[in-house]
């Protein structure tokens, strides 16, 4: 049985594909690109430098990851320090997807969208999703401060049910300035959610979003799926 592709949107320079399929926290992310001797590499320095980094750390269970971001030097950095499978550098709000990307991604079981989901409308999803017989699963992380009926109501045509992870809450940035951080605590308030300890401390937050057919929903609940993790 073939190995169940991931699609990563807004996979930016292919961190979630590092820390999928690499032996790495993102904490050891975090030193590594601030470190002194990485910060003054040229950008072909530093693609070298990363090939070793991840090939030395890569994980014999991978899985195959295509990434999709409007930023093609993003998509061509994941590429070639071998992140990425394969990278497209499309908007899928405002034009559909390239044959080369829609055949890429047919055999994929999950959609991950980590921080990017204030970017995108069902329509990103329908133009994926357009003629597959078993849609995949999508997993996304939104803020708590967005809306995303339009874009679950969008997945249930395709018979995906979406469950909103309501125990916990993963911090994403800093606010810029308090006008930021006051139209986060109005917006999440408004939501009928609780801003105190998240957005009041300082953080964007945002919670587990999960679509998956509604059977699989049913007999397995979301709570259980994340017990362990």
């Amino acid at each position: 049985m073939p190995q169940a592709t991931v699609l990563d949107i807004c996979c930016s320079y292919g961190i979630n594909a590092a820390l999928l399929n690499h032996h790495v926290t993102l904490q050891e992310l975090y030193d590594h690109y601030t470190s002194p001797q990485v910060a003054t590499l040229t950008t072909a320095e530093l693609i070298e430098e990363d090939r070793g980094y991840y090939g030395a750390r890569r994980r014999t269970d991978a899985v195959p990851v295509i990434g999709l971001d409007i930023s093609a030097p993003a998509i061509a950095y994941a590429r070639a320090v071998g992140l990425l499978d394969d990278g497209f550098a499309e908007n899928l709000e405002t034009a559909p997807p390239s044959p080369a990307l829609y055949q890429a991604t047919r055999d994929t079981r999950l959609i991950t969208v980590t921080g990017g989901a204030t970017f995108l409308s069902a329509r990103t999803f329908r133009a994926l999703l357009k003629g597959r017989q078993e849609p995949p699963w999508v997993a996304a992380l939104v803020l708590r401060t967005v809306l995303y009926k339009d874009t679950s109501d969008g997945l249930a045509e395709f018979g995906l049910t979406t469950q909103k992870d309501t125990s916990r809450t993963y911090p994403q940035r800093r606010f810029t300035d308090t006008d930021e951080q006051r139209y986060a605590i109005a917006a999440v308030s408004a939501a009928g959610d609780d801003p105190r300890g998240k957005e009041t401390d300082g953080y964007f937050h945002t919670a587990l979003h999960l679509s998956r057919p509604l059977a699989h929903a049913a007999a397995h609940p979301l709570h259980t799926l994340l017990q362990d993790t």
